[in-house]
């Protein structure tokens, strides 16, 4: 079978989620995951819960299934895990044989690229709990499809 050059994209993109993801999780400090902002803002913890159901909504809309659950947060680590999990089952999916529900279109405009934001914003919000994740030329980074767990390549050119 000829692979499809727009879901290669989107594994690519998952891919570049698993690296940009693990950079903005990795070492958070303790007490992270309940970082306020402000008074309506969510915690960290609960975004990465988010991004977990983005992505278990992924999985879901690319078997067919226009399927949502929203969860409560789990601690850090296990979010953490449960992220890395969600990545590696929807990549998974997505480098198989198995006929996607939707077009990737749909999947990267809705799921994947809420997650993207969501990962920036927790990017963010390490910076404001002072304990920012270093920036990066991501252009140089070493991403590649079907790298989405927690074993990532190591950043080729930070700065501060």
């Amino acid at each position: 079978m000829t692979p499809d050059p727009k879901r290669e994209l989107l594994r690519h993109t998952v891919g570049t989620l698993a690296y940009r993801g693990g950079k903005a999780v990795r070492g958070a400090p303790a007490g992270f995951a309940e970082f306020r902002a402000g008074t309506k803002t969510r915690t960290p913890g609960q975004i990465l819960a988010h991004v977990g159901d983005l992505l278990d909504w992924a999985l879901a809309m690319a078997r067919g299934k226009h399927e949502w659950h929203t969860s409560a947060p789990l601690p850090w680590n296990e979010e953490v895990s449960r992220f890395f999990a969600a990545l590696e089952a929807f990549d998974a999916y997505l480098g198989s044989d198995s006929p996607l529900g939707f077009s990737s279109e749909k999947l990267f405009q809705g799921p994947v690229a809420d997650a993207l934001t969501h990962i920036g914003q927790i990017s963010m919000l390490r910076r404001l709990a002072g304990a920012p994740v270093k920036g990066e030329n991501y252009f140089r980074a070493a991403i590649t499809a079907g790298r989405v767990g927690p074993d990532q390549a190591a950043p080729v050119q930070e700065f501060e």
